[in-house]
């Protein structure tokens, strides 16, 4: 069962790093997993958003639960001090 305290500290480490560069490792599944590089974009009740450069033009939103983190299903690493989220 997962702690609601460690649900709000990850809430609470994700929101300080708004705007900070990440790398983001992600399982979406059938032994698919990606690995990105991207920002912080935005934090919401429930979920928070990574904006991840495709190439010169485009960008890419993508949307992650807070309890994507404490599952293992998505891993972020804080790019400024390599901080494991």
């Amino acid at each position: 069962m997962i702690d609601s305290q460690a649900l709000l500290k990850v809430k609470e480490v994700v929101k300080s790093n708004r705007g900070e560069k990440v790398h983001l490792k992600a399982n979406s599944g059938r032994r698919k997993i990606y690995v990105k590089e991207g920002v912080i974009y935005d934090t919401y009740p429930n979920i928070f958003t990574v904006q991840v450069d495709i190439d010169e033009r485009n960008v890419q939103m993508l949307s992650y639960t807070y309890f994507d983190i404490l599952t293992s299903n998505v891993e972020l690493i804080v790019c400024k001090n390599n901080q494991k989220i």
